[in-house]
């Protein structure tokens, strides 16, 4: 696996932070998905060896915890949140605006790799629900319209 200099430089940094190497096991894949944007079976061998454990903890990890996600997303990652304030206010009608829109499921890259969209449990803004987050910005009382004009400003990117 080729990661970046400064990259394993920051995993040597991390490992002697922890009591036992096998701790240092959630920044490692931090470090190794910020590099690689994701977390492929091939990365998950070299963190287990890297860190003396067996392949499969780091498996658990990277299933366990929907921050690393096995395949790279789009260039652009929706979250839309589905917590019960957001969905009783329409977060479920937002999901199937940006199916429309994209072309494509929760979770599947659409138009080739620009966007990736999914479900998120928390977006932290239950009081001005459904919340979404596109890329780093949270977007506050989506309606249909306005995941319509999210979609659209990232498919006039593409043009």
């Amino acid at each position: 696996m080729n990661l970046k200099p400064e990259t394993l430089a920051e995993i040597e940094a991390a490992i002697p932070l922890y009591p036992k190497m096998r701790s240092a096991l959630m920044p490692v894949l931090h470090a190794v998905q910020a590099d690689q944007g994701c977390i492929s079976d091939e990365a998950m061998e070299w963190v287990a060896a890297k860190l003396g454990i067996e392949p499969v903890n780091v498996l658990e990890v990277v299933t366990f915890y929907p921050y690393f996600r096995r395949k790279p997303f789009g260039k652009h990652h929706i979250r839309v949140c589905r917590t019960l304030s957001c969905a009783l206010c329409g977060s479920y009608n937002i999901i199937d605006v940006f199916k429309e829109e994209f072309g494509c499921q929760p979770g599947e890259n659409g138009m080739d790799d620009l966007v990736t969209f999914e479900f998120a449990e928390c977006l932290a803004a239950c009081h001005n629900g459904p919340a979404v987050l596109v890329d780093e910005v949270l977007h506050e009382k989506v309606d249909e319209n306005k995941a319509r004009e999210i979609a659209r400003a990232i498919k006039a990117e593409r043009a």
